[in-house]
């Protein structure tokens, strides 16, 4: 998430058991580019030590109001104008609790008292906890006050209780960040996205299908979904988890993503077209498995429905965005592709045993009427961003109202 890179966190951790994930959060912090500072309260400390987040956040952890080494520059307030935003990871009721009263006798709360930059918070606790009035008022109260609340989760919990009040895992915290970060220039609008493979069955156990991961597909839906759009993905069988915030259709064969798709395009601002979808199908498919019998067999194979190009020929299409995975001339390949199937935006992007399918980066070639922007190798995650804010750029060139 290229939008995090740079920007300056200030993670507040308070004494809960969540602060174990709250490890993890760091290092994923650090590893997209952020500069993380850590305040952690007396009560954390019972927890997890502050060597540990000194270790992960490359900085010494900060955790007195009266500490000589930062009084001279008043530290809270040097910490609240560094921030720009101050996560509280995880947040006890109690922590809650002081902010909401407006208590400044440590360092955590005191910064929060003297920043303008935005806050959120992770509450966790037990779930009697966290559905307590006393908690709830001042969840309402933190809410009206523009603080930003991230969960709490539901699940098993420490004290071997379920319900809610899990601190939410630390790749949604991620994401909450990304997007406090993104413009979001898609609000209002409607994306349809497909993803991954397709499988065509030869018989209940053998099927015909393609390498594609659906990395980028996914990626493409949570940066649509980061810049404010209203995002449906239409996916086939992947390892992969939805991206938070997204409703995802899963299904197997080209003729259900085809039947998924027109189902939801009259209600689709723009489609993206990112699935591998197989080009053939058996024309026959086997009530049982085949038996390894005769030394070869014949495939009979005919085409599956061009999804894309069905949707390109209705009369009120909307913003179509097609991708060409080609071994070779991808250009002139996928130039092609954009005119035969109507196209308003096409990606070409080159793949081949080790490029392309299965990886984590990938470059391309964007292309439409007016003209092509090259984009060199990026991780998808990247690529994704970039890809949706040229996608925008397109769309509100021919829907400038």
């Amino acid at each position: 998430m290229e939008i995090i890179r740079d920007k300056r966190i200030l993670i507040g951790v308070s004494g809960s058991i969540s602060a174990y994930k709250t490890a993890d959060l760091i290092r994923k912090l650090r590893d997209l580019g952020a500069a993380v500072r850590v305040i952690m309260t007396e009560a954390a400390q019972e927890f997890i030590t502050p060597l540990t987040f000194q270790a992960l956040s490359g900085k010494a952890v900060h955790t007195k109001l009266m500490d000589p080494s930062q009084e001279l520059a008043m530290g809270h307030i040097a910490l609240a104008r560094w921030a720009d935003l101050i996560l509280i990871a995880p947040a006890s009721a109690d922590i809650i609790a002081r902010i909401v009263q407006g208590r400044s006798y440590d360092l955590l709360t005191a910064t929060c008292l003297a920043t303008t930059t935005p806050i959120a918070i992770a509450p966790s606790m037990n779930q009697q906890m966290w559905h307590a009035i006393a908690v709830q008022e001042n969840i309402a109260t933190l809410i009206r006050r523009g603080v930003k609340i991230w969960g709490p989760n539901s699940g098993s919990q420490a004290c071997g209780e379920w319900g809610l009040g899990r601190m939410v895992e630390p790749k949604e915290l991620i994401y909450q960040i990304a997007k406090l970060f993104t413009h979001p220039y898609l609000t209002g609008l409607s994306v349809l996205i497909t993803a991954g493979p397709t499988r065509e069955y030869l018989d209940p156990v053998r099927f015909l299908s393609n390498r594609s991961s659906g990395k980028m597909g996914y990626a493409l839906a949570a940066a649509a979904e980061a810049a404010g759009a209203q995002v449906t993905l239409i996916s086939g069988p992947t390892n992969l988890d939805a991206p938070v915030g997204i409703q995802k259709i899963k299904i197997d064969t080209v003729q259900q993503m085809s039947d998924q798709v027109l189902s939801l395009i009259s209600k689709a601002d723009i489609f993206i077209s990112c699935a591998a979808v197989s080009d053939y199908q058996p024309t026959h498919i086997s009530s049982q498995k085949i038996k390894k019998i005769d030394k070869k067999i014949t495939l009979e194979l005919e085409q599956t429905t061009d999804i894309l190009k069905t949707i390109g020929e209705q009369p009120h299409k909307p913003f179509l965005v097609g991708f060409a995975a080609e071994t070779e001339d991808y250009k002139k390949n996928a130039r092609v592709k954009f005119i035969v199937k109507n196209l308003d935006m096409i990606v070409a992007n080159p793949v081949g045993y080790h490029q392309g399918f299965e990886v984590d980066a990938n470059e391309c070639t964007v292309i439409w009427d007016k003209g092509e922007i090259d984009f060199p190798l990026f991780p998808k995650t990247v690529l994704a961003q970039k890809l949706i804010q040229q996608i925008a750029r397109c769309y509100y060139e021919k829907h400038p109202n």
